[in-house]
């Protein structure tokens, strides 16, 4: 189906306002190297003209792109990749902020979670600038498998936002929306990017890996509200109300807050929303995340202690532990059965597969 819209009475063969705004300039990225689907393409014509009511649902240039200006989907021509196209403003904090994070000396710090920059380049009408991105998913599209698979994102997130406040950044705004991955190696034949279950052509479901047999890396996105002081800052204190979680306690358009103790508590919150509330099996985590989510900042651990704490649970929990089955919340007995029934051979591949996978991670004591 096209992008949310369903029926057959709907037909998307004109462009949204926002695609529009790609359309202008798709020539301009091809010559740089960036290829937009065929929808976006000078002289498109949909290929279900002709054809009878709502076949557009079955043709790939009939998905629209979502309702968002600044950013759109393309093929690198170079290697074929998908990527991820945004519109920043050219002087804005958050290119500068971006644009420092990528420098060759804090790329090569294997820490560094913050989302990579392939390419920039000049708008060719505004000033602004386009920056290129691996296309990354959120960090739950496809499910989390196992207990291990949680454990080692986790860690990956907390290791990104100790390097992200050691260099004097506070992200503000890393809600589960602004956390993503890049889950390519998932997928031997790739996915659509709007329809991302399927293959490119969406002639048929794409084929999908466990992310355990993959070196799958996670990653902080969207900077446009982050915060960057120096080393000889003493006054790392924000106001601001802006950002996703609206539910951080010391938010203030007036009352100055510390944005790094702010970063504890969202990303507190992001465990909390996508690992304890939706499976079953992560109860050893409640006592880190309680403390993450503290309403008083005061009680809230610094990035690196809760760093430290989570690898300690993390060399704690057996391997039996690590490599059981999430479990969700709200699933049958049908669907808990059927875990239980395939869990040894699930087991002993998942273990194989971690086995092969060169990514360091906490021994088991």
């Amino acid at each position: 189906m096209s992008a949310g819209i369903a029926g057959s009475s709907y037909d998307p063969g004109t462009l949204t306002s926002e695609e529009v705004v790609w359309s202008r300039v798709q020539l301009y990225l091809e010559e740089h190297g960036y290829l937009l689907r065929p929808r976006y393409r000078q002289g498109w014509i949909p290929s279900w003209r002709g054809q009878e009511p709502g076949a557009w649902a079955r043709a790939e240039d009939g998905l629209t792109l979502p309702a968002r200006v600044n950013v759109i989907d393309a093929i690198r021509i170079a290697d074929n990749s998908l990527v991820y196209i945004k519109k920043v403003r050219a002087d804005g904090d958050e290119q500068a902020i971006v644009a420092h994070l990528n420098t060759v000396e804090l790329r090569q710090d294997a820490r560094n979670r913050s989302v990579p920059i392939l390419d920039t380049l000049p708008h060719p009408d505004e000033g602004s600038r386009f920056i290129v991105m691996p296309f990354l998913r959120y960090i739950d599209s496809p499910d989390f498998a196992c207990v291990e698979e949680i454990l080692y994102c986790g860690e990956q997130l907390l290791e990104g936002l100790v390097f992200l406040h050691e260099n004097h950044i506070a992200h503000r705004d890393c809600a589960y929306k602004n956390i993503m991955m890049d889950a390519s190696g998932l997928y031997p034949r790739g996915f659509h990017p709007i329809l991302q279950d399927d293959l490119p052509d969406i002639t048929a479901r794409a084929p999908v890996l466990s992310r355990t047999s993959a070196n799958i890396r996670y990653y902080f996105t969207d900077f446009g509200i982050s915060s960057r002081f120096s080393a000889q800052d003493d006054n790392r204190f924000v106001v601001g109300r802006e950002g996703l979680d609206k539910s951080v306690p010391e938010l203030s358009n007036d009352v100055p807050y510390d944005p790094f103790k702010v970063d504890v508590y969202i990303l507190g919150n992001v465990f909390k929303g996508q690992f304890l509330e939706k499976y079953k099996n992560f109860g050893f985590l409640e006592p880190l995340v309680l403390k993450m989510t503290a309403r008083d900042p005061a009680l809230r651990p610094s990035a690196e202690t809760a760093l430290q704490e989570w690898r300690a649970l993390y060399r704690r929990t057996s391997v039996l532990n690590r490599f059981r089955r999430v479990e969700h919340v709200d699933a049958t007995l049908g669907a808990r059965l059927a875990v239980y029934a395939s869990y040894p051979f699930l087991y002993i591949w998942l273990v194989l597969a971690f086995m092969r996978r060169r990514l360091p991670h906490p021994p088991a004591l």
